[in-house]
């Protein structure tokens, strides 16, 4: 009886760590198109949502604080364009009479003094040579003003927003590589933090994704955890190279070229740091495709030598630099 229950548990542990190893990282079984990749070089998910109601589409707060800073001033030159244009019809419909102070004949030159009289109020400056006449027009260059209050409240939040997410830069080699390693082969990429703001406590984690043929012929998507030689260290000021040693144990045990190509198989890398400034914890993806894959590399080093001796020097631009090498 001991000797069955003992039997069972050692079943139950390798049926465990047979999960683990092939544990769905969150896109499921059923994506079998092998002319797409499921995740982008820029970190971002290769997926759609369609259907959606529109005030979730919509959250305009985390579109604006992902944009890019060219795109953010944008968006939010236009905005204000379109609101002073929007006053200044409003000022033209009540009638630029009741706007003291504007001199115009034409109707474009009624425009551009409405349209100035609404930028002065609703950045609440106010220069004093044009003013409102009558109740209308108070009563709408108040309202203009109280949007101009909230509206430059709520940029400012954004601008605060931006500028105090902490955003890892790291930059990742462009191609993973097959490569001797110690007396077997290794599949290995390598990762550089290119930010002044040091990351610590970094965890590195590596998914395969392929597509298999199950018994009764249909493809299925499968994953599998790549255990690393090293998946954690504590400070990262230099540059990593992260290595999958290829035992038998591995998933990649055995693969060529041509299998990884016919089972679409791409390798989802996931980082988790802490950002030592704010002591927030910050997080990069990145993905490989088989075609970015090298067979019979190796990296060339990325230390300068040609620096001062009491300083460790590392060329990023390096990262991406191999040398051709046989496999064992």
């Amino acid at each position: 009886m001991a000797t069955h229950r003992l039997i069972t548990k050692v079943k139950n542990s390798k049926l465990l760590e047979k999960e683990e190893e092939r544990r769905d990282v969150g896109f499921g079984t059923r994506i079998t198109n092998d002319r797409g990749r499921l995740m982008k070089s820029d970190g971002s998910f290769n997926a759609r949502r369609v259907n959606g109601s529109f005030w979730a589409r919509l959250d305009i707060f985390h579109r604006l604080t992902g944009l890019s800073w060219p795109m953010f001033f944008l968006v939010v030159f236009l905005v204000y364009f379109v609101v002073n244009c929007f006053f200044s019809v409003l000022y033209m419909i009540i009638g630029v009479e009741h706007l003291q102070g504007i001199k115009a004949v034409s109707t474009m030159e009624q425009f551009w003094g409405a349209f100035f009289f609404s930028a002065q109020t609703l950045t609440t400056v106010g220069y004093g040579h044009v003013a409102p006449v009558g109740l209308v027009a108070s009563g709408l260059s108040s309202i203009e003003s109280l949007v101009g209050v909230l509206g430059f409240a709520i940029a400012s939040g954004l601008v605060y927003g931006r500028f105090s997410r902490p955003v890892p830069k790291i930059l990742f080699s462009r191609n993973a590589i097959f490569a001797p390693y110690l007396d077997i082969n290794g599949w290995m990429f390598r990762m550089i933090n290119e930010s002044p703001t040091e990351l610590v406590d970094v965890r590195v984690e590596i998914s395969l994704s392929r597509l298999e043929t199950l018994p009764n012929g249909q493809r299925s998507r499968r994953y599998y955890q790549l255990k690393l030689e090293r998946s954690q260290v504590n400070f990262f000021p230099l540059s990593w190279t992260i290595v999958h040693p290829i035992t038998e144990a591995s998933p990649l045990y055995g693969a060529t070229e041509d299998s990884l190509a016919e089972s679409d198989t791409e390798f989802l890398v996931y980082v988790r740091a802490t950002e030592e400034t704010f002591l927030q914890s910050v997080h990069a993806r990145y993905s490989f495709r088989y075609e970015e894959v090298v067979w019979g590399a190796k990296f060339v080093p990325m230390f300068d030598s040609g620096k001062r001796d009491d300083i460790v020097s590392v060329d990023v631009q390096k990262i991406h630099d191999y040398e051709p090498k046989e496999l064992n």
